[in-house]
């Protein structure tokens, strides 16, 4: 159905690249599942060209096939270059979605190639690498203008219909500065959409403090005129410099905002109260605190103390807030326990760890059947360096052998 909003999660491709913070390949993994979970279209899981994400991919496609991960497009990332597609494919065989990407904008062409690349060979480049992706079965393939904002409109209809001719399935509008503004995006979508019929992403980044708005206003004209559209978002709005179109905000946006919700029809399978889990999570694993101001999972984000607003809020909360703490999965206790607490990890032994276990509902017959998974969660444990989760126990039990895969690199 034409005019919906579909989300793509990059968290694990662009989020990642924030600079001086690191994300081990299994809180990666277990992004995957919880945006699988949020009904999310599509997860941008990182790079099959490069030597230790090659385990993890393949992990994460055999997780897929195993019933971990349900619904959601695992995607990956390259280059928009033949040899990038080839290797794509024979690092990760079973890898079937992928994005591939090029500078665009004039900018780039001189300041990035240094005249060793035409507009002409960029056009061509994408297209040999969008068949090339086709020929090794990809069912679906995207094509990147990177720096799109400061690319001339006419260069990126040439870009979008040389790749749609040659086979692809979206183009990925890239405000890779976040220069862009709602109104100049929207009017270059628009315009970009009815000559080109082709549907189109957004990838906006928050330099100026607009990724979410632009990202929105984009979507919108594409949606006028009348091709699908995705935004790329991640989790707690992680990525390069300031950072990228937040999820949750997005979703909020899109639901409650009086405009938007009316004119912009999201993808049903969205699930927004998973936003608090996913959210508190990655802020876990990432380990950087969510603003108190995040709309809708920060701390502060439901609270209240001028006293007008308190007494509006106690009254009827419609007075000052637009959605509840529920809607984002909020609201109930979290407890923590106190007293005796046993843990496991890097130094457990085997009986804290059949304890812990044995608390998550999992039930090991023998010491020497429940030191196998134990010693996995030791690893697992050194290669996060934090405690594990309940959920990153739980599938360590039920998958270890593909779990061993993804804590695995091979050089």
């Amino acid at each position: 159905m034409a005019g919906k909003v579909y989300l793509i999660d990059v968290t694990n491709r662009d989020g990642v690249q924030t600079s001086r913070i690191l994300l081990p390949k299994l809180s990666k993994t277990m992004l995957n599942i919880y945006l699988d979970e949020m009904g999310l279209y599509q997860s941008e899981v990182g790079f099959p060209t490069l030597k230790h994400e090659i385990n993890y991919i393949n992990g994460n496609l055999e997780l897929a096939k195993a019933g971990a991960v349900k619904r959601i497009h695992l995607e990956g990332w390259c280059r928009a270059v033949p040899e990038d597609v080839r290797l794509a494919f024979k690092n990760c065989p079973d890898i079937k979605h992928l994005n591939i990407s090029m500078s665009t904008s004039e900018i780039m062409i001189q300041g990035k190639f240094q005249g060793k690349k035409t507009w002409k060979d960029i056009v061509k480049s994408t297209a040999e690498a969008v068949r090339t992706a086709r020929e090794l079965g990809a069912e679906t393939v995207g094509i990147n203008a990177e720096d799109a904002s400061r690319t001339e409109l006419e260069r990126l209809i040439d870009f979008t219909l040389a790749g749609k001719e040659a086979g692809a399935d979206r183009f990925r509008y890239c405000d890779t500065l976040g220069a862009d503004d709602p109104i100049t995006i929207y009017e270059r979508i628009k315009a970009l959409a009815f000559a080109t019929k082709f549907p189109l992403e957004m990838h906006c980044h928050n330099d100026l403090g607009m990724a979410e708005a632009v990202s929105c206003a984009g979507a919108q004209g594409a949606i006028e005129a009348g091709v699908d559209t995705y935004i790329n978002t991640t989790l707690n709005g992680y990525g390069e410099r300031c950072g990228n179109c937040d999820l949750v905000s997005t979703i909020l946006a899109l639901k409650f905002s009086h405009g938007l919700s009316q004119k912009v029809h999201l993808d049903e399978h969205i699930d927004l109260k998973r936003s608090w889990k996913v959210a508190k999570y990655a802020s876990y694993a990432f380990g950087l605190p969510i603003p108190i101001n995040q709309p809708g999972v920060g701390a502060n984000a439901f609270a209240h103390e001028s006293g007008i607003h308190a007494d509006g809020a106690l009254k009827d909360r419609r007075n000052y807030e637009l959605y509840d703490p529920e809607d984002v999965g909020r609201g109930e206790p979290e407890l923590l326990e106190t007293g005796r607490i046993i843990t496991t990890g890097e130094y457990g032994g085997v009986k804290g760890f059949r304890h812990v276990y044995d608390k998550l509902g999992i039930h090991f017959q023998t010491d020497d059947e429940a030191r196998k998974v134990l010693e996995l969660v030791q690893y697992a444990n050194l290669h996060t360096q934090k405690p594990l989760t309940d959920d990153e126990l739980r599938l360590i039990a039920t998958y270890p052998d593909i779990v061993r895969k993804i804590l695995t690199v091979n050089v």
